[in-house]
């Protein structure tokens, strides 16, 4: 391989091609050999100049290839470190919005149960109404019925007594026609004490006899059957009762049968 290039060096510097090896004279060798290896001497330098400048090259590029990852890992810890800050803040701006909101919500929520408290409260105040309105209602239900029921009962008790107010009378009449002898027998004594025992169950069930005689004559208490001329007696006033009127509670139970005095 060094022989090959040897003679080609030689060629070029005789500026022919086409010299062969027997044509080469021993004269020429030393020549020849120095020339070669001058030249072999510059190639090699050129040679290692330029494995220097590809070894230099390749370190530049190397280098450059360093800083430019080196670059390329800054930039990414910095975008890595933006990304990281940019996330914080929008952490921060999302738990800050987070808490506004929860504030907003619990200011809304106060706000709601304010408003359902007011709600309940008109809703109890209407339910009370109703109810006061309702008792108000029965209570006056309840005393037109017992007013009602006390009148009907009134009604059926004055029938009754009205009809007993005969016997009563039967029983004055025959005590007032008994003479003082017989008064003082046992019969009319128990015959006297029926009649008081009378007496004593109307007075506790409300009936009161009227008194008439001596008083002026009044046309709701009293049913004039006798007018008489007598000037011992002032004008329109009751000088005999043939009947006697009664009272039931405030009311007349019966009038009173008089003779009215002109």
């Amino acid at each position: 391989m060094k022989r090959l290039r040897i003679i080609r060096i030689f060629r070029k510097k005789k500026g022919d091609e086409n010299v062969s090896k027997e044509e080469m004279k021993d004269e020429q060798l030393d020549e020849m050999n120095e020339a070669i290896e001058e030249e072999i001497l510059k190639e090699e330098a050129e040679d290692d100049i330029e494995e220097a400048a590809c070894e230099e090259m390749k370190a530049a590029q190397e280098e450059k290839a360093k800083d430019k990852a080196q670059e390329t890992q800054e930039a990414k810890e910095e975008n890595a470190q933006e990304v990281e800050e940019e996330a914080a803040e929008e952490e921060k701006e999302e738990t800050s919005e987070k808490h506004e909101e929860k504030k907003k919500g619990h200011k809304h929520s106060s706000r709601a149960l304010e408003l359902e408290l007011e709600k309940k409260t008109a809703q109890l105040e209407e339910q009370t109404d109703k109810y006061k309105r309702l008792m108000a209602e029965f209570e006056n239900a309840r005393k037109r019925t017992e007013k009602e029921s006390k009148r009907m009962y009134d009604i059926g008790a004055k029938e009754v007594l009205e009809k007993l107010l005969p016997v009563v009378d039967n029983f004055e009449r025959g005590l007032a026609a008994l003479d003082e002898e017989t008064k003082a027998t046992p019969f009319a004594e128990g015959i006297e004490k029926i009649y008081k025992q009378i007496l004593v169950y109307l007075e506790d069930v409300g009936v009161k006899p009227m008194d008439s005689v001596g008083k002026e004559f009044n046309p709701d208490l009293h049913n004039a059957v006798m007018h008489i001329e007598d000037e011992e007696f002032e004008e329109n006033v009751v000088v005999e009762e043939f009947q006697k009127g009664y009272y039931y509670k405030e009311e007349v139970l019966r009038h009173g049968m008089v003779k009215v005095a002109n």
